[in-house]
């Protein structure tokens, strides 16, 4: 069942939007504006998505950064490209070392966890590759808000507090003067709607742009970010920046209900969600609302889970048999163990987390999925003096298990969370989607696109509709808003259900549809400080 995008089946918390010229959906509607901005200046879909990723950086730092990693699949005269541009370990950082200093497990903050960033690169590929324009103009609209100010919004607002809070706690020393004289001057958050200027953010995002990143790379920045990394304990060095390069990969996909759902393949996490599509697709779904339903998807996702965790790594380091893990005879096996009550799969725990999603298409048929995170917030906490750039803290995704296929190894890229959407039909585009939340991106993935392609929910209300969240074992999360009867009946059925009055740990989601007339429906999301700007 394909929706009708004139017909509404869902309560939904807002109208779904229509243009033909120009799209970009987001969390943040600055951003957005942004990209719009830059197609009315004569870019394509992909100068707009970079754009939109710029002013992020900028408008939602809280999710972001410079010092962050991206993946995008790009659509562009018809054909899909995939970008890994996910950073790995530095060379001196090892399992070996890190037990030495006593580290149990890696931790969330300071270098530790630190990788190398990959979204000035991802950034520099993409608009090299696919855009009209020069980088500097397309970071234009993200430097002239860091240096002249930006009222704060909602969401971000309550995200900079919550992180606010979390390093008063867990920093010190020179790294935490520096994450509170870039981030929190005032020795407070912002409040929503109060301006904030980002004067060191603005001079990297310039240095960027006319470098097409190599100062960030090789140059005055890669400087900085190595003799702070020496000053305060870390493992980062000008060779890590310098011999780090994106790599462009093949979209891997599997077919439900006609449609071809793709996803890049690892070290991300997108086969997850394909993994439990392709189980779901030997059941037949009749309506949303069932019981049935949801036990079948959350029992799907966990046994998809059960093998994304115990397989998923850097093909560069690693055998991945990604290909075995979606096979019809894969499917078949894990479908024929889902029985009429909950079981446990034995995968590791879930949870939540910060990213950013932004789908962007242009009036000639080009589409971009993109995603980018510094993972947990702002990341590791670490924020080198002057720049702006809040590195990431991807590598706390890594194992200290030796033989594990994901053990941290020097220059190895870690098992990654964020994951950018795209779907097709027959050979032909019909557009990007994407939900950020961590471990929740491939539960959601698969929510939103059963709402749309089993039950015929239009975007906005795909992303309107409650979400379940499963986090280990038998515990599931209902987002409030669930039916009383639904929740009875998992509980019954062996689900620790419990409902969250929290929307933060559901996601936060974007989708694009290109409709038979060449117009553009879009969704954006409902949980946020999410817009659409059209054209």
């Amino acid at each position: 069942m394909t929706f009708d995008p004139l017909t509404y089946r869902y309560p939904s918390r807002r109208n779904v939007v229509f243009s033909d010229r120009g799209m970009v959906a987001t969390g943040q509607i600055l951003a957005a504006q942004a990209g719009l901005e830059i197609l009315k200046k004569g870019g394509n879909a992909a100068d707009a998505a970079v754009a939109t990723a710029a002013c992020l950086t900028v408008t939602e730092p809280t999710s972001c950064g410079i010092g962050g990693d991206a993946f995008c699949i790009a659509c562009m005269d018809g054909k899909l490209y995939g970008l890994n541009a996910s950073g790995h370990a530095p060379r001196s950082l090892s399992i070996e070392h890190l037990r030495k200093e006593g580290f149990g497990e890696i931790p969330k903050s300071g270098w530790v966890p630190v990788t190398v960033p990959g979204v000035p690169a991802a950034w520099r590929e993409i608009v090299k590759r696919f855009g009209k324009l020069p980088l500097k103009d397309v970071l234009r609209p993200a430097i002239e808000y860091a240096r002249n100010g930006y009222p704060v919004s909602p969401a971000v607002s309550m995200a900079w507090k919550e992180a606010f809070r979390r390093y008063e706690r867990e920093l010190s020393g020179e790294i935490k003067r520096s994450w509170f004289e870039t981030f929190a001057p005032q020795l407070r958050p912002p409040r929503a709607g109060e301006r904030v200027n980002l004067p060191g953010h603005a001079e990297t995002l310039e240095l960027i742009g006319e470098s097409w990143g190599e100062a960030f790379y090789g140059g005055e920045i890669a400087q900085k970010i190595a003799d702070f990394a020496r000053k305060t304990g870390g493992y980062i060095d000008e060779e890590d920046l310098a011999s780090f390069t994106p790599e462009w990969v093949e979209p891997v996909k599997v077919n439900y209900r006609g449609y071809d759902v793709w996803e890049l393949p690892p070290n991300g996490q997108g086969i997850v969600a394909l993994m439990a599509l392709n189980i779901l697709k030997g059941f037949s779904f009749t309506e949303k609302e069932n019981p049935t339903t949801y036990h079948l998807q959350i029992e799907a996702i966990k046994a998809a889970f059960a093998d994304g965790l115990a397989y998923i790594a850097d093909p560069s380091c690693e055998s991945v048999p990604t290909e075995a893990l979606l096979s019809e005879g894969r499917a078949d096996e894990r479908r024929a163990l889902i029985g009429e009550e909950a079981k446990v799969w034995h995968p590791g725990p879930i949870g939540g987390s910060d990213t950013v999603y932004l789908a962007a298409a242009d009036g000639n048929g080009n589409m971009v999925s993109y995603i980018q995170s510094n993972y947990m917030g702002f990341g590791s906490g670490v924020v080198v003096p002057k720049t702006g750039v809040a590195l990431q803290n991807r590598g706390a995704c890594f194992s200290l298990s030796p033989d594990h296929p994901n053990a941290l190894k020097p220059g190895k890229r870690p098992y990654h969370t964020i994951i950018p959407g795209f779907l097709s039909k027959g050979g032909k585009p019909i557009g990007p989607f994407g939900i950020m939340g961590a471990f929740m991106q491939p539960q959601a993935h698969v929510q939103v696109l059963m709402n749309m392609l089993d039950f015929g929910l239009n975007p906005q209300e795909a992303l309107d509709a409650p979400r379940w969240m499963w986090v280990k074992e038998k515990e599931v999360l209902l987002e409030y808003g669930f039916k009383e009867h639904i929740a009875e009946d998992l509980i019954r059925r062996g689900h620790e259900a419990a409902v969250s009055l929290n929307h933060a740990p559901f996601g936060r989601g974007q989708v694009i549809w290109r409709m038979e007339n060449g117009s553009y429906c879009g969704g954006t999301e409902p949980r946020t400080d999410g817009a659409i700007a059209a054209w």
